[in-house]
């Protein structure tokens, strides 16, 4: 118990450190938005080129891992997705979101702060990966949904154009792939870069979750609808789930990407949701209240995972 504590509370607190500071200090906007650049450019870049680098390369030839996490992802969509459809009487572009919601866990912001402080070092490579694939298959999927919703015209090439630029210039994914080269090659960190880079690392974590608090109080509630609590239980409860039984199905995972992965999978909705709402004029509103609330529950989702995953009682291969 004392162990969960350890990793859960300094995790809160920072959430609620950020919280209070924009709610009643009066933290600005504008310092929120210059907190956020910072994480997303900087601070969580250093943090996957590092560690990726670092981590041996035979550790990312797992490709049934990463086609089994990512179809859970997908999985976790097309459930969401469709359950939102039914109740918008099909309206595709809401329920596109909707499908974000349910799937597009916050694994840039919450998961090097939870993955490697509850399982090692070992957690490293799996959080890159699930991160780095989950993220093509998103950024790919939405565009297309919408085109077929009609909210964008379908035209193939500038689809792929404006996918493969979205893929190709993200920060994180960036540094997730020169990561991967260092590690291929063998090549070194250069001493003063790596200590640079060990000193933008040190912040991503505490600095990512106190944005994360600060982004809260400026998330318009919204109106909790029919479809909320029922996409939200989809994205803490059944996509851990739906990871947890694909892995276990296939077996012969290692037990700690076995456990990082369903970690992963039970973090509540990114920030980017919200985003990409915003981006197609859609369930903008909706898609914050998802955020906020989503973020709220999983106080209690994630430190439910996390106690199951840490007390070792669950099987590896329940299948075998």
């Amino acid at each position: 118990m004392s162990q969960i504590a350890t990793i859960i509370l300094p995790f809160l607190g920072l959430i609620a450190a950020g919280f209070g500071a924009a709610k009643w200090l009066n933290l600005p906007a504008n310092g929120v938005s210059g907190l956020n650049l910072f994480v997303y450019y900087f601070a969580l870049p250093a943090w996957f080129f590092q560690l990726v680098a670092e981590t041996p390369i035979g550790d990312f030839e797992n490709w049934s891992f990463v086609i089994t996490t990512t179809f859970a992802t997908y999985c976790a969509f097309a459930l969401a997705f469709s359950f939102g459809a039914l109740v918008n009487r099909g309206n595709v572009p809401e329920a596109t979101i909707e499908g974000l919601v349910g799937s597009y866990a916050n694994i840039g912001y919450m998961a090097p702060a939870l993955t490697v402080a509850a399982f090692g070092a070992t957690a490293a490579a799996p959080t890159a990966l699930i991160f780095t694939f989950d993220s093509i298959m998103l950024f790919a999927l939405v565009p297309l949904m919408m085109a077929l919703g009609g909210t964008t015209r379908a035209n193939g090439a500038s689809m792929a154009r404006s996918i493969a630029r979205r893929v190709g210039t993200h920060p994180i994914i960036i540094a997730s792939v020169l990561g991967f080269i260092f590690a291929l090659v063998g090549l070194p960190i250069p001493g003063p870069i790596d200590g640079l880079l060990t000193a933008l690392r040190s912040a991503a974590a505490p600095v990512a979750l106190f944005a994360i608090g600060a982004s809260l109080v400026q998330m318009s509630r919204g109106t909790v609808t029919l479809e909320l609590p029922v996409i939200l239980l989809v994205k803490l409860v059944v996509h851990p789930v739906i990871v947890y039984l694909l892995l276990s199905w296939i077996g012969g995972f290692d037990r700690i990407w076995v456990a990082a992965a369903v970690l992963m999978a039970a973090l509540p909705p990114a920030a980017n949701v919200l985003a990409m709402a915003r981006q197609y004029a859609t369930y903008e509103g909706r898609a914050a209240a998802a955020v906020f609330y989503g973020t709220v529950a999983s106080v209690v989702t994630v430190t439910v995972t996390l106690t199951i995953l840490l007390s070792g009682d669950l099987p590896v291969d329940p299948f075998r």
